[in-house]
């Protein structure tokens, strides 16, 4: 007989020490140093090359910011049939799911698809009901044009006037500046 494969996931907790390797790193660079270090040490304890770092990992990781990483953080490792480690924070939520994961958008496709979902769902109506959504759009028009119409008379109405300056030695240094008053 044949025997059935098992799901092989291999889970460890682990507290790894940072600060002998990221000591070698210049102050400024130390917490990259620090991530680097626990890929490293990730990888030669589960045997495997690919390691992805959980998001509360590398909160921890960079809580302090880059000048100052933490000097052990205990983390747990868990290894899937690929062979792809994901690390997370001991005690954090995991993260790894055999979901796939939500695609992702460019910004454009986003704002389209909001914009798609903003836009005004657009229904079958029959007899009166479509007679009044008409009757009704066709006021708004109108009253819009009589808004733009009612816009343009007051701004002929009002023409801009420049009103000459209030200290005379501007008057004096700038002539163009200083209008007549406008006669009525």
């Amino acid at each position: 007989m044949a025997k059935k494969q098992e799901d092989k996931k291999l889970e460890r907790t682990y507290n790894v020490p940072l600060r002998k390797e990221f000591n070698k790193a210049p102050r400024w660079n130390r917490t990259p140093k620090a991530v680097r270090a626990l890929r490293s040490f990730i990888a030669k304890h589960m045997k495997s090359e690919d390691v992805r770092i959980g998001k509360f990992a590398n909160w921890e990781l960079w809580k302090h910011g880059i000048k100052n990483p933490p000097h052990h953080i205990k983390v747990t490792a868990i290894r899937d049939q690929e062979g792809t480690v994901f690390v997370e924070l001991a005690g954090a939520p995991a993260i790894h799911t055999d979901e796939p994961q939500k695609k992702r958008f460019s910004k454009k496709k986003l704002k389209e698809e909001k914009a798609a979902k903003k836009a005004p769902k657009i229904k079958k109506e029959t007899g009166l009901e479509a007679e009044i959504e008409e009757h009704k759009e066709e006021k708004q028009e109108i009253a819009k044009e009589i808004q733009k119409e009612e816009i343009k008379e007051l701004k002929d109405a009002k023409p801009k006037t420049h009103h000459p300056p209030k200290d005379p030695t501007i008057a004096k240094k700038f002539p163009k500046l200083v209008l007549a008053p406008q006669q009525k």
